[in-house]
């Protein structure tokens, strides 16, 4: 009954991430931040910046659900929800800028969630080690993407920078719990594909 449980919670939480359909368990970081002047330009492009961080966020549901799912042990599998947890945090606040910018998430949200997933099955599978390498590597990579992005957004959208803000430092906490777990290295030609992976999603969801 308690693999039918995971599976049943796993399908709901992949139609709500997928539907758009989520709640923060903490305050907005931009929510004391006034909103600011942009121009039609700097309106598309925070909002296409915003819409990346939001598919990020989509995939990261989807990888710490399905590595969850198959973690070995129930610490790893209690750190895993635990990120996951905060990660939907992220989810809902980019949800919310993309509204305010009047803009939308990707359209392609269904084949993110389902391409990461598999991903996060394929991880899960080689181990806690692996597993928790990955999630090492993967954070590693999102704090660099998000760097870029504070230094790209335009400089008086303080709202949006507030948000991917908090966003580096909890992903910057996620891949230290993992580190701290007993994380495995990954081979340089494994990160080598997930920086290509990384800049397909990211190059595709700023328009789609």
């Amino acid at each position: 009954m308690r693999e039918l449980d995971q599976v049943i919670i796993g399908l709901d939480g992949a139609l709500r991430t997928v539907a758009g359909i989520t709640a923060a368990g903490r305050p907005n970081p931009a929510h004391k931040t006034d909103e600011c002047v942009l121009d039609a330009a700097e309106r598309r492009h925070s909002a296409g910046l915003m819409r990346i961080n939001h598919v990020g966020e989509v995939c990261a549901q989807a990888l710490y659900a399905s590595q969850g799912l198959l973690a070995k042990t129930e610490t790893v599998r209690q750190q895993f929800a635990t990120s996951q947890r905060e990660e939907e945090d992220h989810l809902a606040w980019t949800a919310q800028r993309l509204r305010e910018l009047d803009s939308r998430p990707s359209l392609l949200n269904p084949l993110w969630y389902a391409g990461a997933f598999t991903i996060g099955m394929v991880a899960a599978r080689l181990g806690d080690a692996q597993s928790l390498g990955f999630v090492v590597e993967t954070e590693r990579q999102v704090e660099a993407h998000l760097n870029s992005h504070l230094d790209r957004l335009p400089a008086q959208d303080a709202k949006s920078r507030a948000i991917v803000e908090q966003m580096r430092q909890d992903e910057v906490a996620h891949g230290a719990a993992a580190n701290a777990l007993g994380a495995a290295s990954l081979p340089a030609p494994v990160r080598l594909a997930m920086r290509g992976m990384a800049r397909i999603m990211t190059s595709t969801a700023y328009y789609l």
